[in-house]
């Protein structure tokens, strides 16, 4: 397809989300115009089928070589936890720009892989396997103590003074509430009792589905390994640390823990 200049469309380069170097974080959940574009090589438009006949996600997959217009940047769709909006539209166009490009070719014989035509799927014209878009589950958890202190962790790879829950994925065979208790386990050397449900959310940094539950401290002394984890420690709800953004399933937890829901 031609380059369309209505407004509408997420643009995505490699792991990155492409935006006006105008638009302020807090807005690029939004679709964009791609009117900067016309003076550039023809775009391919993808329009990604809506959640239950939800209305389509329009997408670009820009090449790493494509040159990008003058004063446009290229910013991590993790940004997009920190909207004033909705950013369900903008992480599933990134999750199926992403699996798309990673499901060219058949899992079993190695063939081109085409697009199904009546659903959302890839299909081996040669030995007609089907490959569905990749969902991956994983915890993230906040673990309360009988002070109503809450654990919070720095990952290696966060910023600098940023604190946020323990988190995992899931192994094949595994509950999601054995998934809570040996990760809390692993990474900080606690035991936990009261392992509760609490929501999710879709996190396709890559492919998650974040399942967002809260427990009670049962025993133990914080003990991090050292290998994902640099520190944790308890904190009281009127001294915190940098903490994840408002969008973030991370972020709904302790905010419901700082209003006294999860008393």
């Amino acid at each position: 397809m031609n380059t369309d200049t209505s407004p509408g469309v997420y643009v995505f380069q490699g792991n990155t989300l492409v935006v006006p170097a105008g638009i302020p974080d807090a807005k690029i959940h939004e679709p964009i115009s791609l009117e900067a574009f016309q003076d550039l090589p023809p775009l391919e438009i993808l329009v990604i089928p809506g959640i239950g006949g939800g209305p389509g996600i329009s997408c670009v997959d820009l090449a790493p070589e494509f040159p990008l217009p003058p004063h446009w940047r290229r910013v991590s769709p993790r940004v997009g936890s920190a909207a004033d909006g909705p950013v369900g539209p903008l992480f599933r166009g990134y999750h199926i720009i992403q699996w798309r490009r990673e499901s060219r070719f058949c899992g079993s014989c190695g063939s081109p892989n085409t697009d199904a035509p009546q659903e959302l799927a890839r299909v081996c014209p040669v030995c007609g396997r089907v490959e569905y878009p990749r969902i991956t589950p994983a915890i993230i958890v906040i673990i309360i103590n009988d002070q109503n202190q809450a654990l919070l962790a720095h990952n290696k790879q966060f910023v600098p003074g940023l604190y946020s829950l323990i988190a995992g994925f899931n192994e094949a065979g595994e509950t999601l509430e054995a998934t809570v208790a040996r990760e809390i386990r692993e990474e900080v050397g606690l035991e936990v009792r009261d392992i509760r449900y609490i929501r999710s959310q879709p996190w396709p940094f890559p492919y998650s589905l974040m399942l967002g539950f809260s427990a009670r401290y049962a025993g133990g002394n914080v003990r991090v390994d050292g290998v994902e984890i640099e520190d944790a420690r308890w904190f009281d709800q009127d001294r915190l640390p940098e903490l994840p953004g408002l969008g973030s399933v991370s972020r709904y937890l302790i905010n419901l823990w700082r209003t006294g829901a999860l008393a």
